[in-house]
C-alpha cells in the first residue's frame, strides 16, 4: 500500500538527523507504523497502556527534577536522576510540540539495570505510541521500561 505524502514526509523526518543525532529511527528498517504497532502489541501483552506507562514516567521525572543532577530514591528498589541541558527539542510530528532537553535516568538497584528517557520520549509515547526505532539513542524497549518502572518480572 502506498503511503500518503504526509506519512512519507514524517518517515523522512524520523530518519533524518536534523532534529536529533542519528534520527529517531536508528538502524531500524521498519516503518514508523510497523514500530508503533509492534510496540503496542508488546505493551498490551504486558497488561499496560501507554497512558499508564507515560503517567509513571512523568511521575518519576517530576520526583527526580527536585534533586536535579543527583540521585533520589523512588523506593527501596529504584532510584532516579534528572539531567538538563539548555534548549528545547521539537516533536517530529506536524504539531507544535516543544520540550525541554531533560533526561531522566532510572536505576533498578538490585540488578543495576538502567533506562533513560527524555521529556520528548514521554510525549512521543503518550501522543503517538512511538518508542523510537531500534538503534536510536533514545529507543525505549517497552518490556524493559515496564520491568524497571513497575518492578515486574519478565
Amino acid at each position: 500500500m502506498k503511503e500518503s505524502p504526509q506519512i512519507q514526509k514524517l518517515e523522512t523526518i524520523l530518519r533524518s538527523s536534523k532534529l536529533v543525532a542519528g534520527g529517531f529511527m536508528g538502524t531500524d528498517t521498519r516503518s514508523s507504523s510497523e514500530i508503533i504497532e509492534a510496540d503496542a502489541t508488546q505493551i498490551s501483552r504486558l497488561g499496560f497502556t501507554t497512558k499508564q506507562i507515560t503517567a509513571k514516567m512523568q511521575e518519576i521525572t517530576d520526583i527526580a527534577k527536585a534533586a536535579l543532577g543527583n540521585w533520589v530514591d523512588l523506593d527501596d528498589k529504584n532510584r532516579a536522576r534528572v539531567d538538563e541541558a539548555k534548549g528545547i527539542i521539537v516533536c517530529p510530528w506536524p504539531h507544535p510540540g516543544r520540550f525541554a532537553k531533560r533526561v531522566t535516568v532510572v536505576n533498578l538497584i538490585e540488578s543495576n539495570e538502567t533506562i533513560h528517557w527524555s521529556d520528548l520520549n514521554i510525549h512521543l509515547i503518550a501522543e503517538h505510541g512511538f518508542f523510537e526505532g531500534k538503534g536510536s539513542t533514545f529507543r525505549i524497549e517497552p518490556d524493559i521500561l515496564a520491568k524497571i518502572i513497575f518492578q515486574i518480572k519478565l
